[in-house]
């Protein structure tokens, strides 16, 4: 393959990805992804990508890009979120850090505006050299991977397909083939509202919810923790907020239990709200009495469902990926587990395209206080997406093309 390095300055994979982070695109933004897309759609315009903006809520756009290649070999996708969460209790600059210690600072940096950066990088790299791949490269910029997943689930819609698909979520120079699915759910729980000094007539739905989740601790967990997948680990659940009452002195009229259900092949969304259907209506036997309702979270509730990742290990673009990081960093890159839920599944269940998650930076260092990612892994990352090119896409591959200093000359 062509030396990809030759093709851009390092500094400009560390300025794109700081210009990225320096707009905000957290659920709080007014408009939230707009600005950022808008920022890619000029980018990749001005250095002769084939571009274009898709509506898809409001003002809130994905951005496509488009590398065309000659249409004799296999396509691929470069998938990554626009969007980031918030940059609340950030002991550093969320937006306007400096590059320090190596590092590239602020909120987005690892979740993903590196990733972002590196697959804009490497088509641009590509254009630069006049190399024509023998599949087209799509880069998708979606919005809301952080709540709804709205951009990919409007990219699937409008028919948007490749022969593959890299998710480039921070995999720490190892990737993913299957993940968990996910869901939210809120239990619902009605009472009697009374002054605290009077409680002949009342029903605290504060008691009732944590009555649920005893049983829930008790019954349920035990069950979901013997389900075990290789390329994902055990099933999980998490009980994340409780909301409930009006004051001390007043008995609570309403509470709401609200849940994170991280589910594996062999259970459904069906399946996993009847075992907490089947709980309700335990506690119900007990207490005719009692009212509560359970409902998807409309946080996350969506057309389509958020399932399991799930990629053979025999997919061409799984042997690409290995052998690409390979390349780069003399080491054999290893398959992670338990990793959390990402737009993958919804390219590989309901887009059927076969979908690695790979990506620049440390995923634990993703949404924390001081969020930053290894300026060495984005320089690393462009040239592993390169060669996944190579490996994947590439039939006859080119080699002669002019670098970068007789560009500029």
């Amino acid at each position: 393959m062509f030396n990809v390095k030759e093709y851009y300055h390092h500094d400009e994979i560390i300025e794109l990805t700081q210009k990225l982070i320096s707009i905000p695109s957290h659920k709080e933004v007014l408009h939230r992804e707009k600005e950022v897309a808008e920022f890619i759609y000029d980018y990749c315009g001005s250095h002769g990508l084939e571009v274009k903006l898709q509506e898809v809520v409001g003002q809130r756009k994905n951005v496509l890009s488009y590398l065309r290649g000659s249409g004799i070999g296999n396509s691929l996708m470069l998938n990554g979120h626009t969007d980031t969460i918030t940059p609340h209790r950030m002991i550093i600059d969320p937006f306007n850090e400096s590059v320090h210690n190596g590092f590239v600072w602020g909120r987005g940096a690892a979740d993903m505006k590196g990733g972002l950066a590196c697959m804009i990088m490497t088509m641009i790299a590509f254009k630069r050299a006049g190399v024509v791949p023998d599949g087209d490269i799509i880069f998708a910029g979606v919005i809301g991977e952080e709540g709804k997943s709205e951009g990919t689930e409007h990219l699937i819609n409008a028919g948007i397909r490749a022969d593959a698909a890299i998710v480039g979520e921070p995999s720490n120079y190892d990737y993913a083939v299957g993940h968990r699915g996910l869901e939210w759910f809120d239990v619902i729980f009605k009472g009697r509202a009374s002054h605290s000094g009077s409680l002949e007539d009342s029903v605290n739905a504060i008691e009732k919810a944590a009555e649920f989740i005893y049983r829930a601790k008790r019954d349920l967990y035990p069950k979901i923790r013997q389900r075990e997948d290789e390329f994902m680990g055990v099933s999980l659940m998490n009980i994340g907020i409780i909301e409930g009452g009006l004051g001390q002195s007043t008995v609570a009229d309403q509470c709401t239990v609200k849940i994170d259900r991280r589910y594996i092949p062999g259970e459904t969304v069906a399946s996993v709200l009847q075992e907490y259907k089947d709980i309700l209506e335990s506690m119900q036997e007990d207490d005719p009495a009692m009212e509560a309702t359970i409902i998807k979270s409309a946080e996350n509730d969506t057309v389509m469902n958020h399932p399991p990742l799930v990629t053979p290990v025999t997919e061409p673009i799984v042997h690409a990926v290995k052998t690409s990081i390979r390349e780069v960093i003399k080491r054999d890159p290893k398959i992670t587990l338990g990793r959390g839920w990402t737009d993958a599944a919804l390219l590989k269940v309901y887009g059927k395209m076969p979908t690695v998650v790979f990506g620049p930076g440390d995923i634990r260092l993703s949404h924390t206080e001081a969020e930053r990612i290894a300026i060495k892994d984005l320089i690393n990352t462009v040239e592993i997406y390169a060669r996944i090119i190579d490996n994947f896409c590439i039939k006859d591959k080119i080699m002669d093309a002019a670098p970068m200093d007789l560009l500029e000359e």
